[in-house]
Parts: C-alpha cells; structure tokens; sequence
C-alpha cells in the first residue's frame, strides 16, 4: 500500500483527503504544521508528500527544500496560493505538480496515479530493471549485466529496497526494522557493514550515501 504524507493544517481538508485516499486504496499520514511534517516524514519511508504552504511553523517551501536536500520522493503542492510568483517558486525547487484550492479530489486522485507511476522504477511481471541490474522478488534473483549476482538475503533485501524506491533515503533504523525486524537490539552500524558488501558486490555506485541521514539508490544518468 502506497503511504502518503499530508501536511495540511486545516483538519476539515485534512479528513477529506484521508477519506478519499484510504478509499483509493492508499495510506494516508497527516501533520498539522511544517516541523510535525518534517519528522514524520523523517520517521517512515512515503511514496508521495502532499503539501501546503501556507503551514504553522515552518511554511511549505522551508518543508520542500529539507526534503528535497535529502530525497527525490514526488512532492505535490495543494494550496490555496494560486499567483504565478508561487507556482514558480514551486517548480523551481523540482516539486511534481502543483494544485490549488479549491480543488477536484477526482483530478487530485488522478494527477497522484499519474505521479506514481511515473515515478516509480521500470517493472516487467513484478521485476525491478534499474541501469544495469534486473531484480526478480519472486525468483530472489539479481541480474548484473545479465549475469547472476550472488547475495546473501540481508543484501538482496537491501537492493530490493533500495530500487524499489529509486532516490527515496532510508535510515539505518528504517532498514533494521524492515530487514532485521523491530526487536532487533543490536548496533545499527550492522546495516553498513551489510551496505558496504553489497557495494562491493556490485561494484558500481548504485547506492549512494546522504551523510547524516541514511542511504538511497544513486540517481539514474540516463
């Protein structure tokens, strides 16, 4: 299930989306103001960022443009600010689209499936292609070059993960709880020794580091 971040002050616009998106057969997360949107989104792995600008705190341009330093997840701007100054603005900091209000929620539905898909990495039958690898989840196959790649189950979860979130930054506690499970109780530096192998293995920069925060995909170049 695909999760969303809504960062929206007004709750009445806040219950409308949620209803709409549950019932989409999305995961919607609500925040209030830009600090709460900035931690929740620290917290959790989204696939796309609902966001206001006009928001307590800190407004949604200072929210993009922390998000935007550490991740490429699709960012939609839903706002009451329709002047051309603020569109531009937007799209300047490399926001995927840009909505105001009020707005149509099946349009709004729309425009977010659209963004999805194209945003998301090229699949065939359930497998990942990503510059050179070809990852099958079913088969827990990896591909170099059209070569198999041999990977412990701790790497291939990692890759698998990474590419299918292609530029989205994972914490080392995001990927302990999701590759060592929520009891794990030891030194979350396991997760780069487990990162430096699969490097290793690969022998490419497909991962990169984002000093600080975690790890993500390297970014395609072409």
């Amino acid at each position: 299930m695909k999760q969303i971040l809504i960062a929206e002050d007004e709750p009445d616009i806040q219950e409308l989306l949620c209803a709409y998106l549950r019932d989409a057969g999305y995961e919607p997360w609500t925040a209030g103001d830009g600090e709460a949107a900035l931690a929740l989104f620290r917290s959790r792995p989204f696939d796309l960022v609902l966001l206001d600008i006009l928001l307590p705190k800190l407004d949604g341009f200072g929210v993009c443009r922390q998000i935007r330093s550490q991740s490429r997840v699709p960012i939609l701007m839903l706002t009451a600010l329709d002047g051309e100054a603020q569109q531009l603005q937007a799209f300047g900091m490399d926001i995927d689209d840009y909505v105001t209000k009020p707005f149509s929620m099946p349009v709004l539905l729309e425009k977010i499936r659209v963004i999805l898909r194209r945003c998301s990495p090229s699949q065939t039958d359930g497998r990942l292609r990503y510059r050179d690898i070809l990852l099958d989840p079913d088969a827990r196959e990896v591909l170099l070059d059209g070569r198999p790649l041999d990977l412990t189950a701790r790497e291939f979860g990692l890759l698998h993960t990474f590419l299918a979130a292609p530029g989205r930054v994972f914490t080392r506690e995001m990927l302990l709880a999701r590759l060592w499970g929520y009891d794990f109780y030891g030194d979350a530096r396991v997760v780069d020794s487990h990162v430096k192998n699969l490097r290793h293995k690969l022998g490419r920069d497909y991962i990169e580091t984002v000093r600080g925060v975690g790890y993500r995909a390297a970014k395609q170049t072409s």
